[in-house]
């Protein structure tokens, strides 16, 4: 066996996502075990030293810090991870590309185009690898209908329909963490949800042009936030006293215009009752329509008009054959995989860059013409007109 190539990874970031990228990284080796070059958990990195030490422990770190500055700079580290708030993905991304480190950072890639432009001039300039989190990417599902797509399987594209909805927050007394903050979020579900569903739309169906958007809050104030001395990993949090004023909207909707013609319906909320991650989309041609939902993972359903008409109607694929992306690596048909499992997909495909010396997508660029649509939404929003994204900097 080849020796393999250890690569010192500092993720900055110890919550939800802190766990799931280690958890990726974890599984990593397991799972693609023909990688040459491998992830190594050296060192974790959080504002809160004895919850970021708990969480060097129990998700397997070999050190951690308390500053992130310390961390780019450390000459032993090769790639910085950022699962940080957005507020600080900017400032740490351009530092680490800076400092000559490979950049992974989650979405979403930051808090304006402003920011997302000098990640990403950072990057170009340093020519350090660099990718966004955008981990649905990485759902076989998806993927595959990417492969359909690129075949011609739906002919010409005429229309792409999402919503994203969760109804975690709609207590009124949910206190009012850094989601809620727009100094710290830059926005509510435009950018935590609504930035999944346009890498998406731009992976499968290309690049939007021109964007109307709709925004809305149902709370306007919500108790400050108790400070907590336990470590959470999930999307929950405790009141303590005073309220303060939520900065972010709670709902937004858009249309779009992509640049091949096609048509876009965009929505995403966090007051959907009875929707925990509820992601879907579809997409029609002219000459077919696939539908994905997240919360059935492993399943695409495609449509063909050319189909006999005796056997027409939507088809229900399920996505575990090893001819379908990602899956070989995995289990035997019809052994399921989850949400976890796109993190560790993702990263793989991150370090086999290495290798194959194709850069990993979607890298910094995707991210900030991402942003860029996202800017678009909440400028329309606000000035309730179309507004054209070759103008939004």
């Amino acid at each position: 066996m080849p020796d393999k190539k250890r690569k010192n990874v500092g993720l900055i970031g110890y919550g939800f996502m802190g766990k799931t990228h280690s958890h990726a990284y974890k599984d990593v080796p397991f799972f693609f075990s023909d990688l040459s070059t491998l992830p190594h958990r050296k060192v974790i990195c959080g504002r809160t030293e004895n919850l970021v030490a708990e969480a060097a422990e129990k998700f397997g770190w070999e050190n951690y810090s308390t500053d992130w500055e310390k961390v780019v700079a450390d000459p032993e580290i090769d790639i910085i991870d950022i699962a940080a708030p957005p507020f600080l993905h900017s400032d740490i991304a351009v530092a680490a590309a800076e400092a000559g480190k490979d950049v992974f950072c989650e979405k979403p890639p930051a808090l304006n185009v402003s920011e997302a432009k000098k990640m990403n001039d950072a990057v170009e300039k340093a020519g350090v690898r660099n990718m966004v989190g955008f981990n649905y990417r990485r759902v076989p599902a998806i993927a595959y209908a990417r492969k359909l797509i690129e075949e011609g399987y739906l002919g010409e594209i005429r229309h792409f329909r999402a919503v994203y909805l969760q109804d975690w927050c709609m207590d009124p007394d949910f206190p009012i963490t850094w989601h809620f903050r727009e100094e710290k979020a830059g926005s509510g579900p435009t950018g935590g949800l609504h930035s999944h569903l346009v890498d998406l739309a731009r992976y499968l169906v290309g690049d939007i042009e021109e964007v109307t958007g709709l925004t809305t809050n149902f709370v306007e104030e919500r108790p400050i936030q108790e400070s907590g001395d336990q470590l959470e990993t999930k999307l929950t949090a405790t009141g303590g006293e005073g309220r303060a004023e939520v900065t972010v909207e709670d709902a937004a909707s858009f249309l779009a215009k992509f640049e091949g013609g096609a048509t876009g319906t965009f929505e995403a909320t966090h007051f959907a009752s009875g929707r925990k991650n509820h992601q879907r989309f579809e997409i029609n041609g002219s000459k077919g329509s696939l539908e994905f939902d997240l919360e059935k993972l492993n399943r695409l359903k495609v449509y063909s008009t050319e189909d006999p008409d005796a056997q027409q109607g939507f088809k229900d694929i399920l996505v575990t054959e090893d001819s379908h992306p990602y899956i070989e690596s995995w289990w035997p048909p019809g052994h399921l995989i989850g949400y976890a499992n796109t993190f560790v997909n993702e990263f793989a495909d991150f370090f086999s860059s290495y290798e194959n010396g194709v850069y990993p997508e979607p890298d910094f660029r995707d991210g900030l013409e991402c942003q860029r649509v996202l800017d678009g939404v909440l400028q329309s929003a606000r000035t309730r007109s179309w507004v054209k994204l070759d103008e939004v900097d």
